[in-house]
């Protein structure tokens, strides 16, 4: 999907552009929920608020993955670069009133797993094991990287090699700045 994104762009964009693109998922990984598919469910986003009400619920208190690829494109060269970060989160123990009024914002329709992990009015998550911006969407270090691989060097330098527990980007966003 990422590739896929950067490339429809790139058919509207200067040759030497290069074009990111990315795509997220949440892969709940416990196929222990009634009626849930062998090995878990990948949930992108809810086709309404009946699905964004399912997904918090399936997530409440437990622990999944969001994975997010990155490709950056350059049409020029046809050269695409790709990626992927993997962050695991677990999820606070939400009550039926706090998904319903966050689900009646109508902010979790259109976000992977219903929910923002940014969002100022809902906190649904406890804790992450791993990238905070690749949380929220687009995981800088990898966008970083990539950049590299055309020889580009970003001002805010972030990690190339980031293990995200100690990447100065992710414990900054993790800590309210930038």
């Amino acid at each position: 999907m990422a590739a896929g994104k950067a490339r429809a762009v790139a058919a509207a964009s200067q040759p030497n552009d290069l074009v990111i693109g990315s795509d997220t998922i949440v892969v709940d990984l416990d196929p222990a929920t009634p009626g849930s598919p062998p090995g878990g469910e990948v949930l992108g986003k809810p086709v309404d608020e009946q699905d964004a009400t399912r997904m918090l619920n399936r997530l409440r208190g437990r622990t999944h993955q969001v994975i997010t690829a990155v490709a950056v494109f350059q049409p020029s060269d046809d050269l695409l670069l790709t990626d992927r970060c993997i962050t695991g989160v677990k999820m606070r123990s939400d009550t039926q009133d706090e998904i319903r009024a966050y689900v009646a914002s109508g902010d979790p329709l259109d976000k992977a797993g219903a929910y923002a992990i940014q969002h100022a009015g809902f906190d649904p998550v406890e804790r992450i094991q791993g990238c905070f911006a690749n949380v929220v969407g687009l995981p800088l270090c990898i966008v970083n990287r990539l950049l590299a691989g055309f020889g580009l060097e970003p001002a805010l330098q972030i990690p190339r090699a980031c293990d995200h527990a100690s990447c100065p980007f992710c414990q900054t966003l993790m800590r309210g700045g930038i």
